[in-house]
């Protein structure tokens, strides 16, 4: 039994974006409040914060809610070059000896050049010890070795490795990652990419969030709680590198039921926990509605509502939930399971997407806030999970492949143009 006045109460947020600011304010408005440090991951973002009053701001229907009492710290995620980090001030592969006088190529200068600085990568960090984590100096914020325990991780999916790559050797065993985030198949990105090692793996928590909540305009930490949801959690089951059989199962971490029980007494947050089998269940429905609502508002760039009373795009979403109906109901990790076959039926996909998009119509979706926006989407984590799945099966999912295909197309198209790049004129040709 553990003693809970020896569980680190302090929660560190990365990614300060709409869903980051409404869960740190929640986190604020509790009696006796855990301490909350922001983990921000732009130097000039830290600096407003600064020159800033220090607090967040929600709106809720017209009534501002400020809170303060934050502690904020600097990550910056490290440069890349050919799949490696770049350690800060490190000189660039593409300006080093050309290939004429090395007689190698540039990424293989990058990875000689990361086998060689191995001493220095964020695999051989010092060791993770447990003490308590307290606000950075603001001489130098982003020099702090402090460990994390308690983590709540909002980037967007595509951001995920690069934003943990900067805190990677503050994380232990002990420590626990709460994903609140869309798509799926992170945490197998995050596994292979980061934590190869099981026995220095994080623990794992899964969020689904259902409000709705975009940024204020020109106030970098302020939101606006547009729509009351819900928060659903899981703790998924640490897998131990040698087991005993004679050992009792391993339990959850001490860091793991505290940020559970920190969460789920929110009221603003309407938390609850699932098993692990429930909660992945109730992740394949969101990403059954996102795979049909975010794409097809992204090509159409309109609102949630114009998808619906419209039967030439009610065929378009069910050419879309065919597929997806059937790569879910066809998943090893749900076999055996009861009613999966009725509750992934296409019929029964298709009445969640109406319902959701006629209770949003008036919203933006996310990846259409993303693409006007210029950033890349989460496109390759839902309509691409789905894609994925499918040809592990033996399944081709055309539809949504290209549908995906579409909207990355569509993200580079807004890039290029706000970039200022403009089309070439060819001689007797139509512009390219």
């Amino acid at each position: 039994m553990h003693n809970s006045e020896n569980i680190p109460r302090r929660v560190h947020i990365l990614g300060t974006g709409s869903v980051g600011k409404l869960v740190a304010h929640a986190l604020r408005t509790l009696p006796n409040p855990p301490p909350v440090t922001l983990i921000l991951h732009r130097r000039e973002l830290y600096r407003r914060w600064q020159a800033s009053d220090k607090t967040i701001t929600v709106q809720t229907d017209g009534y501002e809610d400020n809170k303060d009492g934050f502690d904020v710290e600097l990550a910056v995620p490290p440069r890349r070059e050919y799949s490696q980090n770049v350690l800060e001030g490190a000189q660039s592969v593409h300006s080093l000896q050309s290939e004429a006088e090395t007689g190698s190529k540039p990424h293989e200068q990058a990875e000689t050049r990361h086998e060689s600085s191995s001493d220095l990568s964020v695999t051989d960090q010092p060791p993770f010890e447990s003490s308590n984590s307290g606000p950075v100096a603001e001489e130098d914020p982003s020099t702090t070795s402090e460990p994390i325990h308690n983590l709540i991780l909002t980037v967007k999916a595509p951001s995920t490795i690069s934003a943990l790559s900067s805190i990677r050797h503050r994380l232990g065993p002990s420590s626990t990652i709460c994903f609140l985030q869309n798509g799926m198949g992170i945490l197998d990105e995050v596994n292979q990419k980061l934590f190869t090692d099981l026995a220095t793996r994080p623990n794992y928590m899964q969020g689904i969030v259902t409000h709705g909540a975009h940024q204020v305009r020109g106030n970098d930490f302020g939101v606006v709680h547009a729509g009351h949801g819900t928060l659903a959690l899981g703790l998924l089951p640490r897998e131990l590198p040698s087991p005993t059989p004679n050992e009792p199962s391993q339990p959850w971490a001490a860091s793991s039921r505290f940020l559970l029980r920190t969460l789920t007494r929110s009221p603003i947050l309407c938390a609850a926990g699932f098993a692990p089998t429930e909660l992945l269940q109730l992740q394949l429905e969101k990403l059954a509605v996102n795979a049909v609502i975010n794409p097809l508002t992204v090509l159409l760039d309109a609102r949630n509502g114009s998808l619906l009373y419209n039967f030439a795009l009610t065929r378009t979403m069910r050419l879309l939930l065919a597929e997806i109906s059937l790569v879910i109901r066809s998943l090893p990790e749900l076999r055996g399971l009861p009613n999966v076959a009725q509750r992934f039926s296409p019929e029964r996909l298709e009445t969640l997407c109406v319902s959701v998009a006629d209770r949003t119509k008036g919203n933006i979706s996310s990846m259409l806030a993303d693409v006007r926006a210029g950033r890349r989407t989460e496109v390759e984590y839902i309509s691409g999970y789905v894609v994925r799945r499918g040809e592990e099966m033996g399944m081709k999912c055309v539809v949504n492949y290209a549908v995906m295909q579409m909207v990355v197309g569509k993200q580079q198209m807004v890039d290029r143009e706000r970039q200022g790049e403009v089309p070439v004129l060819r001689e007797g040709r139509e512009k390219l």
